[in-house]
């Protein structure tokens, strides 16, 4: 069966993480996302463990595509990217504001070959601002969305970065679902739009709900770190780490049944909700010495038991034997003629009709020059002349390892 956006076709000029991840979403769900690269490739071609010159970064950004890599700053490169305009339902770009119009492919130019086209601009900070102009990585976000303020070390009052690019990755779930929406308007009023989104808008969005939602109120504004729901509920035990976390009256009392400390329950510091986060940090160093005392098999058991939510802290190596994650079938893997067996995350969603995969492992650069320009009505001499022009470019797989 094919996936619920079978017949879509997506142009996709973005690179690094943000935009790649988002475009990889849709292309799991069936639509024909054909990856626009320069002569050099995406950065990220050239990072992370590697095998025959295929990136894991790249690959698990980049499945489910098809590359045609050219030389846009050539006439005959910006002209088939043009052809390919004409035919696409959405065309997403994460360059820096101005830089699109001035490669000749701005939303004016792109909408007068497809007028109902769904055109996407994704940037670090919006097309217009004191930032806009600059370069962005996901770190720039976290200092400046709050994110870093979130992570604060309560010992020494440093911010601190997430050790993964959360921005990045959670603008591309934002992207992908505003790329949907937008043409589930267009299948209603036969008009494309022009979608702008900021990884800055994106994250301060994300955070609010609980990180800042203390500044809801105009004029009654609290400090967020105060009321801050995010704790470090990480504890050891006698040979490993969990984590536990009551924030109800139940399971409050489940934990202190659990640890064998009923005594706590008569506390007046926890005896309600906000109490004990008034009072958290003498909570946590109470149950941080109890955890202690036991593995951490005997206490998962033990706070189960009493409904309490908690589980192992998994290293990475061990989500591979995690049972749930394998019941869930979260992790594939997939047979390769060269790469040979390559492990990928299936698609989060299920689709009980019309069902989500991994189409095909990401492509090597300009895998599909000759597939794609064929489709537009290219000949073989054609397409060969553009090769020799050095219009086209592909470097193909390595034969090493």
């Amino acid at each position: 069966m094919n996936g619920p956006l079978n017949g879509v076709r997506i142009l996709d000029l973005t690179t690094m993480v943000s935009g790649p991840m988002a475009t990889m979403m849709l292309a799991d769900q069936g639509a024909d996302v054909i990856k626009i690269e320069s002569p050099r490739g995406d950065h990220m071609r050239h990072v992370g463990s590697m095998r025959k010159g295929m990136s894991a970064s790249f690959l698990s950004c980049n499945r489910s595509k098809r590359s045609l890599a050219l030389d846009i700053k050539r006439p005959e490169g910006l002209a088939a990217v043009r052809k390919l305009a004409a035919t696409a339902d959405v065309l997403v770009q994460n360059f820096r504001p101005g830089a699109i119009e001035r490669m000749g492919l701005g939303e004016d130019v792109v909408r007068e070959l497809r007028p109902d086209i769904v055109f996407v601009s994704i940037s670090g900070f919006g097309e217009t601002g004191p930032y806009s102009g600059q370069r962005v990585y996901d770190p720039v976000i976290q200092a400046l969305c709050g994110l870093a303020d979130v992570q604060t070390d309560h010992a020494t009052g440093q911010p601190r970065m997430v050790r993964t690019i959360i921005p990045d990755k959670t603008t591309a779930v934002a992207a992908a679902q505003a790329i949907t929406a937008a043409l589930y308007a267009r299948a209603q009023t036969g008009e494309g739009q022009h979608i702008r989104l900021a990884m800055l808008d994106t994250m301060v969005a994300y955070l609010w709900p609980e990180a800042i939602s203390s500044l809801t109120w105009v004029g009654s504004e609290s400090d967020p770190a105060e009321g801050q729901m995010g704790l470090d509920l990480v504890y050891r035990t006698a040979d490993g780490y969990i984590t536990a976390g009551a924030v109800s009256d139940s399971e409050w009392q489940g934990m202190c049944r659990a640890l064998d400390r009923e005594d706590l329950l008569e506390d007046e510091r926890f005896a309600t909700a906000g109490a004990r986060a008034k009072n958290r940090p003498a909570r946590r160093d109470i149950v941080g010495e109890e955890m202690e005392r036991r593995p951490s098999g005997e206490i998962l058991a033990r706070l189960d038991r009493e409904d309490v939510p908690c589980a192992p802290v998994l290293t990475r190596w061990q989500l591979l034997d995690d049972a749930q994650i394998a019941a869930n079938g979260t992790i594939e893997i997939h047979e390769d003629d060269l790469l040979g067996k390559v492990r990928q995350p299936r698609p989060a969603a299920r689709f009980d009709r019309t069902p989500a995969s991994v189409q095909a492992l990401a492509p090597y650069l300009g895998a599909d020059n000759a597939a794609i320009l064929a489709e537009l009505g290219y000949s073989e001499a054609e397409i060969g002349r553009l090769s020799e022009d050095g219009v086209l470019a592909g470097d193909g797989p390595a034969t090493d390892c």
